[in-house]
């Protein structure tokens, strides 16, 4: 290789004529930049930019090299920079998505396969162990039972629609488990609303609270670079994620069943609703199929009761109307941590 070739570093915030340059190599290899990344890591052949990296909060994306210099060395030295720089900033365990073509390019550089979903994206880690150790570490939580049932809870905040469901799932299953997603994608911080969910659901019998894990895939941080099409986004999110339930999760805890909140307002939650009968329920995806249960939601005053009302009445300091849709749990927490309204707003900022 050429020895004028250089590996750095580039924060694409502070300079700006370099990201201007990695957005015309990935461009050309037909790729879009992300605003999320942090830092690219480039490769330069004197001056110019060759081959580039990215690094969004251990999710590596955005990975390119020029059509000269593709099937060299590169690809691996670009990773293997990557993970270096990864692990100085505490970031041992990385997650790559990738079209499925490109999947044995990446193996090449020690990423390993989780799930496929065939013709439009691949989920890649960078460790043979990752995700059946993470199985492992459930199984101590598996329960016996002939309906093992699941509910996946944003939370954002915890709220008596959240109660109803959990409480309605609970009566028709042996054991349920409940997960938080981790993701601090939301107005309220994962800390704060897992905290919200365990007081909320204290003293419940046959009913286990889980942590939530970078397994539980939030659709709103799939990444978008390598698919053109926004609809095709939206569903390869929901489909990777609901392939790594079925695939992995479920099997280590036993689940059969999973339960839904129907859903009147927002139509991408609506959509991921219907998509959950598809990849859960179907014969022909590998793995055992797990039924689907939705349930009506709970209404106050002939409306369903949604956390995002919640949230507008928390910005307006509203705790008198709160207190209709939350467990007295959920309004103490919400009182002690986020009174109106600076408190919220800088999580939100943060998230």
């Amino acid at each position: 290789m050429n020895e004028e070739l250089t590996i750095e570093s580039l924060n694409p915030r502070e300079d700006k004529r370099g990201a201007a340059e990695v957005k015309r190599l990935l461009r050309a290899s037909g790729l879009e930049a992300e605003a999320d990344i942090q830092v690219f890591v480039v490769a330069r052949d004197r001056r110019r930019i060759v081959g580039c990296a990215g690094l969004a909060e251990g999710v590596v994306k955005c990975v390119a090299i020029a059509k000269e210099r593709r099937g060299s060395a590169l690809a691996v030295k670009l990773m293997d920079e990557v993970q270096r720089l990864a692990m100085n900033r505490g970031q041992s365990h990385l997650f790559l998505y990738t079209k499925p073509d490109r999947a044995l390019l990446f193996e090449g550089c020690g990423f390993h396969k989780i799930v496929e979903l065939p013709g439009h994206a691949c989920l890649m880690e960078n460790t043979p162990v990752g995700i059946r150790e993470y199985c492992e570490s459930l199984k101590a939580f598996r329960q016996q039972g002939q309906r093992i049932g699941c509910v996946v809870l944003n939370a954002n905040p915890f709220t008596l629609g959240h109660f109803y469901l959990v409480r309605r799932a609970l009566r028709e299953c042996d054991w349920l488990h409940v997960f938080v997603v981790a993701e601090d994608a939301s107005a309220i911080r994962y800390a704060d609303r897992l905290d919200m969910v365990r007081a909320g659901l204290a003293g419940m019998d046959r009913l286990t609270v889980h942590g939530g894990s970078r397994y539980l895939i939030s659709k709103a941080t799939f990444p978008s670079y390598f698919l053109k099409d926004s609809r095709e986004v939206e569903t390869c999110g929901t489909a990777i994620d609901l392939l790594i339930f079925r695939s992995y999760i479920a099997p280590a805890l036993g689940i059969t069943h999973r339960f839904i909140g129907n859903e009147p307002f927002c139509r991408v939650t609506r959509k991921y609703n219907e998509d959950m009968f598809k990849w859960l329920e179907s014969e022909s995806v590998e793995g055992a199929p797990i039924h689907v249960v939705e349930i009506p939601r709970l209404e106050v005053d002939g409306r369903a009761v949604s956390a995002s009302e919640v949230r507008q009445l928390l910005a307006k300091g509203d705790f008198a109307a709160i207190t209709a849709l939350t467990p007295v749990t959920t309004l103490s927490h919400l009182r002690a941590i986020y009174a109106f309204p600076t408190q919220l707003q800088a999580s939100h900022r943060a998230a």
